[in-house]
């Protein structure tokens, strides 16, 4: 249950207790709501103006790709998002190139999702499988390390693929399923690291086994160098789009068969695990609360309806405990090594080398650009 002492936010359920950074306006509202409210317009442009937008950008795209066999590439996880992106790119006339990064723990449902919505678009499918020797030991690395951030090394191997696929293929363009209005929220405290290679490898230095030969990863070097020589754009397509994430799911359902997981990033077992069991325990962080305000700020859920689902288990308490059992198992831990793990003294990101400000200037370059209209939303 939820101390009544508990500072919430006017608005959404952030509040002091899951961010102790968290900062209040006059009327109560928290400073993740404030920002919505400042950048949305530099970050969505829904409605008619966005489909004006969006049309110019498919027509640029096709140009631009017009002699090759693929005029894009998207990520494909067999969530929501990024499917909702691949149905969207061929309703746009789109000639995608979808690809996967299998880190081993794709849950069954996911890749009966991946298979059937691409076949059913008549999307080809790149699939590249990580080396499990290395990213277990730098899955593991993290763990050790003792921050909260154990989903980066997924999130960059991600992210890098994509440009290296993009860059190597001769592709200019990634369409990517972030959208602003439902993941508008970003505690550094809870997650940081997802662009930082060298935070990741000062985190496996320390911690690490196995050489990362295989291992995805890109530098702020490696990426200035694709954006500004290579001129490869990222393209953020739902945040053109009136984008719902309830109507995305039930569209997915009905026209191609998609099958929900249940929570958000469900389709990856050790996803669900980590953040549904281990950052709750260990860290007292449950994501559900900056997921669910999103949507608040979105107008897509009442705030009583979201206090009603932050009083229930992340997920069902069966599978936690068959999830914990899977997870140690296949990473070849036993349960006192878990254990020790999950007691240790808890660090940050700042505890390791970083790039935190180099990063945070660049993002701020970035909005600066978007809300002058020279950047990609």
């Amino acid at each position: 249950m939820i101390n009544k002492a508990t500072r919430f936010c006017s608005r959404c359920v952030m509040n002091d207790r899951v961010d102790m950074e968290i900062r209040f306006d006059d009327q109560g509202l928290c400073h993740h709501c404030l920002r919505y409210d400042k950048t949305l317009s530099s970050r969505v442009i829904d409605g008619p103006e966005g489909r004006q937008r969006l049309e110019k950008i498919v027509d640029k795209i096709k140009r631009d790709g017009k002699r090759k066999k693929y005029d894009c590439v998207i990520g494909v996880s067999g969530g929501v998002d990024s499917t909702y992106v691949a149905y969207w790119v061929k309703k746009l006339g789109l000639r995608p190139l979808a690809i996967h990064f299998d880190n081993g723990w794709n849950s069954e449902l996911a890749v009966s999702n991946i298979a059937n919505v691409l076949k059913k678009l008549d999307i080809d499918l790149f699939t590249y499988v990580i080396d499990w020797n290395e990213f277990r030991d730098l899955q593991i690395s993290f763990l050790r390390a003792s921050t909260p951030d154990g989903e980066v090394p997924t999130d960059h191997a991600i992210m890098a693929l994509l440009w290296r696929e993009a860059n190597r293929r001769g592709i200019k363009y990634i369409i990517s399923g972030m959208n602003f209005k439902s993941e508008s929220i970003s505690v550094t405290n809870w997650a940081y690291g997802h662009a930082d290679w060298r935070y990741i490898r000062n985190i496996h230095k320390n911690y690490g086994t196995v050489p990362l030969r295989t291992y995805p990863r890109y530098s702020l070097l490696f990426l200035g160098y694709v954006s500004m020589v290579k001129r490869i754009r990222t393209i953020s397509l739902l945040n053109y789009i009136d984008f719902n994430k309830d109507e995305a799911q039930e569209l997915l359902v009905s026209e191609l068969g998609w099958r929900p997981y249940g929570g958000k990033h469900h389709e990856s077992i050790y996803t669900r695990f980590y953040q549904g069991v281990f950052l709750p325990s260990k860290f007292g962080i449950d994501k559900r609360y900056g997921h669910l305000s999103d949507l608040i700020n979105a107008g897509q859920l009442e705030r009583s309806e979201a206090m009603v689902e932050l009083d229930k288990p992340t997920y069902d308490i069966t599978l936690q405990k068959e999830d914990r059992k899977y997870v140690l198992k296949k990473l070849g831990m036993t349960d006192l090594e878990f254990q020790a793990i999950e007691n240790g003294e808890i660090r940050s990101f700042k505890d390791y080398k970083n790039s935190y400000y180099l990063i945070e200037r660049l993002k701020r370059l970035a909005n600066w650009l978007r809300s002058k209209g020279w950047y990609p939303l």
